[in-house]
């Protein structure tokens, strides 16, 4: 998922509007290439050592699907966390100083420590590994605008380069929000295994009932902020109208109504997949901006 809305950003997003538009992108096919492969070994990391951290809570939320120490022994897993992480962090260093900011390197690393950070401390705290782990992925869509459009800004293109980051960041920001949706009803359906683990996710402090009144009110976040940006932004598209009506708006209300009657470890599974698949559908509306921005 991280790849392919990666892929929609760079080209059904930025160069359609090239010559329309006068949008100025940075890297090269090839280099941004390297930006996919490099944020996608970071990310693979991250999920590595957090299987690793969570071998024993996994054991009873999810054991068929324990894959370190059944599949692939710690020891491999370990290996393959440092070799993706050398390789994620490698590229992100190469493309930061091939386009003169240097400094950019900075967001590899931090993704990388903060992703094993929250794997072997943050996670176990009250909310602030949702945070962070919802952050990184609204990271990994916001560092492609940071690549293509902030590099390249000056006094004649200023206007509609920014323009087009702020589209990026509201996806980003739509991403946030689903997702730490979705971190928090997964804690839900896993507040066995946290619990023997001795973590203190939202859930085992509050309770699962009042955590289900919690993530439905935030639930209801996405809902209105995505109606506010089609009424302030899209109202006048049609397409795009419809678009979120049918494939965002609709999905989230269902998600919010089966919140409200939530009660078994299958429930919050089933309204964990519809958030993945809502998140997908929602990414996949840049390719209609082609359609509607003339």
């Amino acid at each position: 998922m991280i790849a392919l809305v990666q892929l929609l950003i760079k080209y059904a997003l930025l160069l359609p509007f090239f010559e329309s538009h006068g949008v100025i992108t940075t890297l090269s096919p090839l280099a941004f290439s390297l930006l996919v492969i490099s944020t996608l070994c970071i990310a693979a990391s991250g999920y590595i050592i957090n299987d690793i951290y969570d071998i024993e809570t996994d054991k009873v939320n999810k054991p068929e699907r324990v894959i370190v120490g059944t599949y692939v022994s710690e020891k491999v897993a370990l290996r393959l966390f440092i070799v993706l992480n050398v390789i994620g962090v490698g590229l992100g260093f190469y493309l930061s100083n091939g386009i003169g900011k240097s400094g950019f390197f900075v967001i590899f690393f931090m993704a990388s420590a903060l992703l094993y950070i929250y794997s072997s401390y943050l996670k176990q705290m009250l909310l602030v590994g949702n945070i962070v782990v919802s952050l990184v992925v609204a990271l990994s869509l916001l560092l492609v605008g940071i690549f293509e459009l902030l590099p390249v800004i000056n006094e004649g293109n200023r206007k509609i380069q920014i323009f087009f980051f702020r589209l990026i960041l509201d996806y980003a920001i739509f991403a946030f929000m689903v997702n730490l949706v979705r971190e928090l009803v997964k804690d839900i359906e896993d507040i066995d295994g946290d619990y023997k683990a001795g973590m203190q996710t939202l859930p085992i402090v509050l309770g699962r009932d009042r955590t289900t009144k919690i993530v439905f009110i935030l639930s209801l976040i996405p809902i209105f902020s995505v109606v506010y940006y089609v009424v302030t932004n899209l109202f006048k598209q049609q397409l795009f109208v419809g678009y979120f009506l049918i494939f965002i708006i609709a999905p989230l209300i269902y998600i919010s109504i089966k919140l409200f009657s939530a009660e078994h470890k299958s429930h919050y599974k089933h309204i964990s997949s519809v958030l993945k698949l809502v998140m997908l559908t929602g990414l996949l509306s840049i390719v209609l901006y082609p359609l509607v921005l003339k």
